[in-house]
């Protein structure tokens, strides 16, 4: 959960432009229940112009 509140405050102070034009974030979360128990799951985008960075977890 550390780690979720690390990324997002890094793409929020990536995303106000207080070091150059804001960059596009962007976060996905999911849930899903099986017969093997509850997976949980999500991603982290960062992205400006055609390049995006990804962390899945």
């Amino acid at each position: 959960m550390k780690i979720f509140a690390a990324l997002f405050a890094v793409m929020m102070l990536a995303s106000c432009g207080i070091d150059g034009a804001p960059l596009r974030p962007s976060a996905e979360a999911g849930i899903s229940i099986g017969t093997g128990g509850v997976d949980v799951g999500g991603k982290v985008s960062l992205g400006k112009g055609p390049v995006t960075v990804s962390v899945g977890l």
